[in-house]
C-alpha cells in the first residue's frame, strides 16, 4: 500500500521565508495560555476541566499522519528502504548492551544461566517488536509507541509515555556514552576509569566525571544532524563489520570454553536469571527506533515488517550466543564488570584478541548512538508537534531535512547525565522505563484490534476492559508473589490460570479491526503474552530503579498539570475546524475512549 506523502513545503505557511534559527517565545510557547500572566492564570483556573478533556481525549490516524506534521515546516525525506532498516535495527541494538551489560548481570545476578536471561528478554523484546511493526506500517510517523499510544489510549497515557520515551533517550544515550568511554580506556591503560575524573564530595555513582562520554555524544549526534540517508549507509557499513567480528567472538570463545566454566549453572537461582533478564533489556532496546523512521521509509508496508521482526530474531540468536561463549571462556566469578569481553580474550591468553573485541565493542555502540541520535530526536519531533512540549523542537531543517533542534537538546541533557552518572545507575532507570512503554504498547495493540468508537457496543466494550484489567492483574499479582516468594508454586499457578481465562475470554470477542497489510498474529495471546512477560520483568528491577522511577514520573505530572495540559487543550480546541480541512486517510478522528 502507498502512502500518502508529508505535506510539501508550499503547503504550509511562512514555511520558506522564515528562518530556522529563531528563538522568539512564540516558537516555544505559542498557546493562548502562555500569552501573557492573566491567560495563564486563567488556564491554572480552569485546570480540573483541562485535565479532564484531555484524559479522555484521543487522537487519529489522520491527525498523526497529516495534521502535526505541518508543524515541522518542512517534510522529512523518504530515503529508506528495508536493507537501511534491518541494518539500523541491527546497529541501533547490538553494541548497546551485549559487550556492556553482559559482563555485570553474569558476574553479579545469573551466574553461567545469563545466556538463559538473553533467551527470555529477547523473546519479551520479539513480542513487543511484533506489536510495534503492526503500528508502524499502519501509522507510519516518526511519533513512533508515543503517536501509537497517543491514538489507542489517549492524551495523558501518551505523555506519561513521552515523558518516558525523553527519559529513556537521555538516559540510555548517556550510558552508552559512558559504555565507550570504559572501552576506550581499557585499551589504552587497561582501566576503564582511567580518563574519569574522580570528585570525592559527590554522591558514590556520581562522582567520576567523564568528558571523553561527552565528547563521543556530540560527535555521533552531530553525524546524526547532518543526514538521514548518510547516516544510515555509514551504519550499514560498520554494521557488516561488527557481525564480522561477533562471529571471531563467538567461534572463539567455544574453542576456548571450559565447561567446567559452567557449573554451577544457577549460582543465584531463577530468581537471579529474571533479575538479570530485567536488566540486559537494554541490549535489546533500540528497535524501537526503527519504527520512528517510518516517516522515512520509501514502502512502509513492506519494508517494516522485514526490518524490525527479521532483525529482532537474528539478533536474539546471536546474543544467547555471545554470552554463551563469555561464560564459557571465564568463570562468571572473574568476569570484568567494565569490559568483560575485551578482559576475557587476556585471561585466556589471546591479548592480541583484546585490542579486536575492543574495536568491535567501541564500533557497536557508536552505531548504536548513530542510529539512538536518530531515533530519540524524532520521538521528541512528534511529541512537540503536538504541543506537549514545545513546538520549537518539531521544526526540520529544511536542508539536512533532520530535526536539528531536538537532536541538540537530546545531545545537551544525555550528555549532562554521562558526565556525572554510573553505568549501574543508568541501566536500571533505563529499564524500568523501556519495560513501562512496552507494556503499554501491547495494551493499545489490544485496543486497536477490539475497540472502535461507534463501532464497538457500549456491552463489547466493557468486556474488553474487563478482559484487560483480568490480564494486568493477574501478571502484577504473579509478578508480586514470585518476588516476594510468598504461597509458592500455588500461588504461581493461579495467577497463571487467571491470566489463561482472561487471555482466552478476549479471544472470544469480535475484533472490530483487522490490520491493513500486516498485523500480529494469534491475537489476543502473543500481546497478553507480552504485558506478562513486560511486568514480570519490570517486578524484577531492584526496588531504587522503581524510587528513581516514581520521581521521575512526579516530575513529569508536575510539568503536565502546569504546561502540558494547557498547550495540548488550546491546540486541539483552537484548530479543530482546520482540523476538520484535513482530508482523512483512515477514519475520523476518535473521541474520547467512551461511548
Amino acid at each position: 500500500m502507498e502512502e500518502p506523502p508529508p505535506p510539501p513545503t508550499s503547503a504550509i505557511p511562512n514555511a520558506r521565508t522564515r528562518s530556522y534559527w529563531r528563538w522568539s517565545k512564540q516558537d516555544f510557547f505559542p498557546e493562548p495560555s502562555f500569552q501573557s500572566f492573566t491567560t495563564y492564570r486563567a488556564a491554572l483556573a480552569s485546570a480540573c476541566p483541562r485535565l479532564r478533556d484531555r484524559l479522555l481525549s484521543r487522537s487519529s490516524d489522520n491527525n498523526e499522519l497529516n495534521v502535526l506534521p505541518q508543524a515541522s515546516e518542512n517534510p522529512m525525506r523518504r530515503c529508506l528502504t528495508a536493507w537501511d532498516l534491518t541494518w539500523l535495527a541491527f546497529g541501533s541494538v547490538v553494541g548497546s548492551g551485549i559487550f556492556v551489560i553482559t559482563g555485570q548481570e553474569a558476574r553479579t545476578d545469573a551466574g553461567p544461566a545469563i545466556v538463559l536471561s538473553y533467551a527470555i528478554s529477547g523473546f519479551s523484546a520479539l513480542l513487543s517488536a511484533l506489536c510495534y511493526t503492526e503500528f508502524a506500517v499502519d501509522v507510519p510517523v516518526a511519533g513512533g509507541s508515543f503517536s501509537f499510544l497517543r491514538i489507542e489510549l489517549g492524551d495523558f497515557i501518551a505523555f506519561l509515555a513521552a515523558g518516558n520515551i525523553l527519559l529513556e533517550a537521555v538516559v540510555g544515550a548517556a550510558g552508552l556514552g559512558r559504555s565507550w568511554s570504559s572501552y576506550f580506556a581499557s585499551m589504552i591503560k587497561n582501566d576503564p576509569d582511567f580518563f574519569r575524573i574522580r570528585v570525592n564530595s559527590f554522591q558514590e555513582g556520581f562522582n567520576m566525571l567523564d568528558p571523553i562520554a561527552v565528547v563521543v555524544l556530540f560527535i555521533a549526534n552531530g553525524v546524526a544532524m547532518s543526514s538521514t540517508r548518510n547516516t544510515s549507509i555509514l551504519n550499514s557499513l560498520s554494521s557488516i563489520v561488527t557481525t564480522l567480528v561477533i562471529v571471531f567472538i563467538i567461534v572463539v570463545g567455544f574453542v576456548h570454553g571450559k565447561a567446567s566454566n559452567l557449573t554451577p549453572f544457577f549460582p543465584m537461582g531463577m530468581k537471579g536469571v529474571f533479575n538479570a533478564a530485567a536488566v540486559v533489556y537494554w541490549s535489546y532496546t533500540g528497535f524501537d527506533m526503527v519504527a520512528t523512521m517510518a516517516e522515512e521509509t520509501k514502502n512502509p508496508a513492506r519494508d517494516i515488517p522485514i526490518g524490525l521482526v527479521g532483525s529482532m530474531s537474528m539478533i536474539t540468536v546471536i546474543y544467547c550466543l555471545m554470552a554463551l561463549a563469555l561464560v564459557s571462556m571465564v568463570n562468571y566469578t572473574q568476569i570484568d564488570v567494565d569490559a568483560a569481553y575485551s578482559v576475557a580474550f587476556v585471561q585466556i591468553g589471546m591479548k592480541w584478541a583484546k585490542y579486536l573485541v575492543s574495536i568491535c565493542a567501541l564500533k557497536g555502540m557508536t552505531t548504536s548512538l548513530l542510529v539512538g541520535s536518530m531515533g530519540q530526536a524524532r520521538y521528541m519531533t512528534q511529541i512537540a508537534r503536538s504541543h506537549m512540549i514545545p513546538p520549537f523542537f518539531a521544526l526540520v531543517h529544511p536542508k539536512t531535512g533532520t530535526p536539528v533542534n531536538a537532536t541538540l537538546v537530546i545531545t545537551l541533557l544525555s550528555s549532562i547525565v554521562g558526565l556525572f552518572s554510573s553505568l549501574d545507575v543508568l541501566s536500571n532507570v533505563f529499564s524500568i522505563s523501556t519495560l513501562f512503554i512496552f507494556m503499554l504498547m501491547a495494551v493499545a495493540l489490544l485496543v486497536r484490534r477490539y475497540y472502535v468508537r461507534q463501532k464497538t457496543s457500549q456491552e463489547d466494550l466493557m468486556r474488553v476492559l474487563g478482559c484487560l484489567f483480568v490480564i494486568i492483574a493477574s501478571s502484577a499479582v504473579g509478578t508480586a508473589l514470585w518476588n516476594a516468594n510468598k504461597l509458592g508454586w500455588i500461588g504461581y499457578t493461579v495467577a497463571a490460570v487467571v491470566w489463561l481465562i482472561g487471555t482466552l475470554a478476549m479471544s472470544f470477542l469480535p475484533k472490530q479491526r483487522t490490520p491493513k497489510v500486516w498485523g500480529v498474529p494469534l491475537v489476543p495471546w502473543l500481546p497478553s503474552l507480552s504485558i506478562a512477560t513486560n511486568l514480570f520483568l519490570i517486578g524484577s528491577l531492584e526496588p531504587d530503579a522503581f524510587w528513581r522511577f516514581f520521581l521521575c514520573t512526579a516530575f513529569m505530572l508536575l510539568y503536565y498539570i502546569f504546561v502540558g495540559v494547557h498547550a495540548t487543550y488550546d491546540v486541539e480546541h483552537q484548530n479543530s475546524q482546520d482540523f476538520k480541512d484535513v482530508k482523512p486517510t483512515d477514519e475520523p478522528n476518535h473521541a474520547p475512549f467512551v461511548t
